[in-house]
C-alpha cells in the first residue's frame, strides 16, 4: 500500500492499492486529523477488478463517498470486512475483532461487500459461504476474492465460515482459495483459532516479505 504524509500535522497514512480515488491536477483528500488537503496522485485500478465487480452488477463508475469504508487510515491500523447474516455468528465475530483492534466494516448483502471493496484491500475478510445465496458455489464475495491479483490478495487473511467443511480444514481451504475455515460449531472459539490462523500466515509469509522489501517490490 502507498504510503502518505500531512505537512502540517506531519501524520502518516496508508491508501488502499489498487483502488480509486480522486485524481487529475489538484486532487486530495483531507487529513482526518487536523483537515489540512493532502495532494493525491491516480491510483490505476487493478486489471480485471471490474469485470469481477460488473458479475454482481455493481456499477464501475466515478469515486463515491457513499460507497467507501474510509478515506484512509492510520499506517498502523488493521481492517476487517464481515460478510455474515445469522446474528448468533455474527455477535461473537464482531466482539472478538474489536478486541483485536481491527477498524471493522459490517456489510449486510454481496452487493455492499463488493463495493467496499473497490475501495480498500482489507486485512482480513470473515465471509460465510452462505453470505446472501443459497448456493455456497456462487457466492459473490468469494468468486471476487478468488479471482483478485495475486500482489493484492496475499495481503489480506481470508475466513470462510461454513456449515459443511471441518475447523481448520487446510486441504479444503486450500481448493476454497481461503486462508481459514471455521465451521459454525466452533464460533465460540473464534478468537482462538483466528489467533493460530493468522500466527500461522504470518510466518509463512515472513520471508517471502523480507524478500520483497529488500528487492523493493513491497
Amino acid at each position: 500500500m502507498a504510503t502518505i504524509a500531512c505537512s502540517r500535522c506531519h501524520s502518516r497514512f496508508k491508501l488502499p492499492e489498487g483502488k480509486p480515488l480522486p485524481s487529475g491536477p489538484g486532487a486530495a483528500l483531507p487529513c482526518p486529523r487536523c483537515g489540512t488537503p493532502i495532494a493525491l496522485g491516480a491510483a490505476p485500478v487493478p486489471a480485471g477488478a471490474e469485470s469481477i465487480v460488473s458479475l454482481r452488477e455493481i456499477d464501475p463508475g466515478a469515486y463515491n463517498d457513499a460507497d467507501r469504508p474510509f478515506d484512509f487510515i492510520e499506517e498502523e491500523g488493521k481492517t476487517a470486512l464481515l460478510c455474515e447474516q445469522h446474528p448468533l455468528l455474527k455477535k461473537p465475530i464482531l466482539e472478538s475483532l474489536q478486541q483485536m483492534d481491527y477498524q471493522i466494516t459490517v456489510a449486510d448483502n454481496a452487493r455492499e461487500a463488493l463495493k467496499r471493496m473497490r475501495y480498500h484491500t482489507y486485512d482480513v475478510v470473515v465471509v460465510d459461504e452462505e453470505f446472501d445465496t443459497d448456493d455456497p458455489e456462487t457466492n459473490g464475495v468469494l468468486l471476487f476474492l478468488e479471482r483478485l491479483g495475486m500482489s493484492i490478495r496475499r495481503n489480506m487473511f481470508v475466513v470462510l465460515l461454513s456449515n459443511r467443511h471441518r475447523t481448520m480444514d487446510n486441504m479444503t481451504a486450500f481448493l476454497k482459495s481461503v486462508n481459514l475455515i471455521v465451521n459454525a460449531k466452533n464460533i465460540e472459539d473464534f478468537p482462538k483459532i483466528l489467533n493460530r490462523g493468522l500466527t500461522d500466515h504470518l510466518a509463512f509469509y515472513r520471508i517471502f516479505r523480507e524478500k520483497l522489501r529488500e528487492t523493493g517490490r513491497a
